[in-house]
């Protein structure tokens, strides 16, 4: 239990460092991402549908606003469109931290302890609650990425990963990106209303999981 908090914590504070160059410098702000939207919004709808992969598939490495991304999927693009974007950019995001932290997942673990039992411990909790962690994965920022890398460093089968984050993920898509087809910028209740509901719906079940499963692991 105490190697898979201090693993989460040390894979949390790599990604909150981006997040907090980029909040610092001001390079990747809601708006200029608005305005990148707005640019190619003429243009076919795979470009901008490439800016959509592309924007998901960075959140792996640096700080990007997936909701807004989504929701601006939804927007440009269209429910059905923007969904499917949507998904191959967090779909190979997910599966680049999980390849890449089943690979080299081992070494983080041998810097942190040399016990093999603790070890041991760690993959079995991540095996027992490994996919609901991913199901409510989408409850807070970073919080995706991290679970995809505990998910490789801890040798989940490849199988029950996908199934944790498609049912975390899919329906997530859907609901935020439909507000976003649904929405403009002179009617933005749609996308606040859902935004609201799945952020705060997610959150609750998360702090239950924390209270109620991993603390009496």
């Amino acid at each position: 239990m105490r190697l898979l908090i201090k693993t989460a914590l040390i894979l949390a504070a790599v990604f909150a460092s981006t997040f907090l160059v980029i909040k610092l410098t001001g390079a990747l702000s809601v708006e200029d991402i608005q305005l990148w939207f707005q640019a190619i919004k003429s243009q076919p709808s795979y470009q901008v549908g490439g800016l959509v992969i592309l924007l998901l598939f960075a959140d792996l490495f640096v700080a990007v606003p997936t909701m807004t991304v989504v929701i601006f999927a939804g927007y440009f693009l269209g429910f059905q469109v923007g969904v499917l974007y949507a998904f191959l950019g967090l779909a190979s995001a997910a599966l680049t931290g999980y390849l890449l932290s089943r690979v080299y997942g081992e070494r983080l673990l041998d810097k942190l302890t040399d016990d093999e039992l603790q070890k041991q411990q760690m993959r079995s909790l991540f095996q027992d609650h490994g996919v609901l962690v991913l199901i409510l994965c989408r409850a807070m920022p970073m919080l995706p990425e991290i679970s995809s890398c505990l998910a490789g460093t801890c040798k989940m089968p490849i199988s029950r990963f996908l199934l944790g984050w498609g049912l975390g993920t899919i329906p997530y898509l859907m609901i935020v990106s439909y507000a976003g087809s649904i929405s403009d910028f002179d009617n933005p209740q749609p996308v606040l209303l859902t935004a609201l509901v799945v952020t705060g719906t997610l959150w609750l079940v998360w702090m239950w999981f924390i209270k109620v499963k991993i603390r009496s692991a």
